[in-house]
């Protein structure tokens, strides 16, 4: 195999990520509307054949106890459990459990399976029902069809058709290793799951010791970065153990390759069985290496698995599959759980040292006890759970589709009140704009105010941005990033604006704090446009609303605290990432390409918005001025650079002069320096460019301040 650039340059900067943003690799029409599409399904019946899929045994992969629920529950969990609040990254969007590196991770064990036996209810839906979507909704169904209602269903996940290259699954070499922890025990951003190629925690215990207390610390820090506390926690943990079993009843060695290794002939299908001859039975099935069921009833909701927990003492023991597992102390569980294959083999329940964990753990403990208590507390808490589970990646209710989407809002869904006035028209944001350059505020200050608050959107999980104008509310306002005192002077002056605004204007118009903070970005760009010699006009869409504090969950909201921010060259001192490399991230995460990453990072050098107030890039004589000095002065050869004493900071020397004449970060530099970003800058550094570029700027600060204007689809 011919080698590839990365294979001869290592440490080249990585620009495909923002390749997936600028490219589409899905075989569908670009007219193709997907919410358009999933709206003609009639869920009931789409329902109605997943529920008969689940006990239509297979002879090629029989169903345990004649029921593939607990496989599908499995299946859904793992699509929606990578998600974690560190970057949004991961979850169920996209589908992409069906491609590398998902498909093969070793907890991902026989989901092929499970994706394989949902095929025929995809090719009777076709482009009607994605796989991100039915992949959840197997899950939900598995669940009803056992016996629980669940909290409801939302579609409107897109399928992806490729792997997301953005995602960091951490620094191991090996699947089921784990480098990602420091001696404190801490879990490196932005990683979620405790092992390379588990969803959460390795259920033998942390680095397979049988350790509850040990293992309740990691499940605890695991689940939080995905977003759930500890009622959640435990509620997912014990509602979804009440179901199915762990497989591992001989020898792991027998396990063939994952589908990404499998040959050819497999057709994706990996895990098979090497010492058998044709499909596999009942319980030849190898996957975790743990065997057993949890609850003496797989296939119904009860409270079995809390009973057994809490009112049986476990022991750990080394199971058939070699792996470390739990066994009850009472000989009275032994053989008391149906068989899930051979009607003359009865199971005894086990348990996982995580399972083990709850009961160990004070706090948690404290939780399923209630949870046994109150059974109906229990039905709620895991209901909810799963449901957040399964959409927390989708972003604000507006993107959700169906008729089974709850009526009720949940704080993490980041809320935003009705509009209870008229929105602005064209006349009035005129009006506004000139008010707002009236003030004494500069460009650069508008800038920064409107970047801080559009900025924190996030394309991976649709949260943050403009809309809630909850750069004012904490913790945003206090971000170092976004200049506490200046941007508290800004919003002073907006508060004044809109009082005057919406006493003098018309009886029931009104304008939002949100929108007037993109207004002022608008008119300093449009101004600073002007003042270069072109007279352009940033579109503006009123309808942003103002979020309150009640329906801002401040916690969840400092996930978004960014840790870098190239656009205004901040890197945090807990990211330890080469600037440009963080710079690539944070295009990614607003959904820029490598060109629209290009201009925005020029044009806002020349805006003069560096979160510290220093000249780092911005190469200018007439700061505040949108011109493509940015690209001229570092593209051009009277300059050479050269590394200073601070960390990541250059100094540029004139050639004739020797004197210093620009400074900048490696965020700035490699615009020269990557072959592919010089040929974008090169564009854009023309003598006669400029225009183009103050058009393109233009037209990406645009897609920037309305990325989350979900009502505007």
């Amino acid at each position: 195999m011919s080698k590839r650039n990365e294979d001869w340059w290592p440490n080249q900067l990585q620009l495909d990520v923002l390749d997936q943003n600028a490219r589409s690799s899905n075989p569908l029409d670009d007219e193709f509307d997907y919410a358009e599409e999933f709206q003609k399904l009639d869920l009931d019946e789409v329902k109605a054949d997943i529920e008969e899929r689940l006990t239509d045994s297979q002879d090629w992969w029989p169903a345990d106890y004649g029921h593939y629920g607990p496989l599908m529950i499995r299946m859904a969990w793992h699509s929606a459990g990578t998600y974690r609040t560190v970057d949004g990254r991961g979850g169920a969007g996209g589908g992409r459990q069906r491609f590398a590196p998902l498909n093969s991770w070793p907890d991902n064990a026989n989901l092929d399976k499970a994706r394989r036996l949902l095929w025929p209810i995809k090719e009777k839906y076709g482009q009607k029902l994605s796989w991100a979507d039915l992949m959840v909704l197997a899950g939900n169904v598995a669940i009803e069809s056992m016996g629980f209602k669940t909290f409801g269903f939302a579609g409107g996940r897109e399928d992806a058709f490729e792997e997301d290259k953005a995602v960091d699954w951490g620094p191991e070499d090996e699947m089921e290793t784990w480098d990602r922890f420091d001696e404190e025990d801490f879990l490196q951003e932005p990683l979620g799951a405790s092992v390379m190629g588990l969803i959460y925690v390795n259920p033998e215990g942390p680095e397979a010791n049988p350790d509850p207390e040990w293992s309740a610390e990691r499940i605890r820090t695991t689940f939080s970065r995905m977003a759930m506390n500890d009622e959640e926690t435990a509620a997912l943990i014990a509602g979804g153990h009440t179901f199915g079993k762990v497989h591992g009843s001989d020898d792991p060695e027998n396990l063939g390759p994952e589908p990404e290794a499998a040959p050819i002939e497999s057709q994706g299908f990996g895990w098979e069985r090497e010492d058998t001859d044709g499909p596999v039975k009942g319980g030849e099935m190898i996957t975790s290496g743990i065997e057993g069921p949890w609850t003496q009833s797989p296939t119904e909701w009860d409270m079995g698995y809390l009973n057994n927990l809490l009112e049986y003492e476990w022991e750990p023991h080394k199971g058939p599959g070699g792996a470390w597992q739990w066994q009850p102390t009472d000989e009275s569980l032994e053989g008391s759980a149906e068989p899930a294959h051979d009607e003359e083999d009865a199971a005894t329940p086990m348990m996982l040292t995580t399972d083990v964990a709850l009961k160990k753990d004070d706090d948690y403990r404290e939780v399923i006890e209630e949870f046994q208590d109150n059974p109906m507390k229990f039905g709620m808490a895991f209901a909810k759970a799963w449901y957040k589970l399964t959409h927390r990646d989708m972003g604000p209710p507006t993107r959700f589709l169906g008729p089974e989407v709850p009526e009720e809002t949940m704080l993490w869904q980041d809320p935003l009140p009705e509009a209870e006035y008229d929105t602005i028209d064209d006349a009035d944001a005129a009006e506004l704009k000139e008010t707002i350059l009236a003030t004494d505020h500069s460009v650069s200050e508008l800038v920064e105010t409107a970047w801080a608050s559009a900025s924190s959107f996030r394309e991976s999980d649709m949260r943050g941005g403009a809309n809630g104008a909850r750069v004012r509310l904490r913790p945003q306002r206090d971000w170092e990033v976004n200049k506490p005192e200046q941007l508290s002077q800004v919003l002073d002056t907006y508060r004044e604006i809109k009082a005057d605004f919406d006493e003098s204007g018309e009886e029931n118009v009104r304008v939002s704090l949100a929108d007037l903070i993109v207004l002022g970005g608008n008119a300093a760009v449009e101004q600073a446009a002007a003042d270069a010699g072109y007279d352009v006009e940033v579109p503006f869409e009123p309808g942003r609303v103002d979020a309150t504090e009640e329906q801002t969950d401040a916690e969840s909201f400092e996930a978004l605290n960014p840790r870098a921010d190239g656009f205004r060259n901040f890197q945090a001192d807990r990211d330890d990432r080469p600037a440009e490399e963080a710079l690539v991230d944070k295009a990614d995460l607003l959904g820029l390409t490598a060109d629209e990453m290009t201009v925005l990072v020029g044009g806002m050098r020349m805006l003069d918005t560096n979160y510290d107030d220093s000249d780092h890039g911005v190469f200018t004589d007439e700061p505040e001025t949108l011109t493509n000095d940015f690209f001229q002065n570092l593209l051009g050869m009277e300059t050479e650079w050269e590394e200073t004493d601070e960390e990541g900071v250059y100094e540029a020397y004139d050639r004739d002069t020797g004197e210093v004449v620009w400074t900048g970060t490696r965020a700035d530099l490699v615009f020269g320096s990557n072959s592919r970003l010089r040929a974008i800058a090169e564009v854009y550094g023309a003598d006669d460019a400029e225009e183009t570029f103050v058009n393109d700027f233009v037209d990406t600060w645009h897609e920037v301040m309305t990325a989350d204007r979900f009502d505007l689809e």
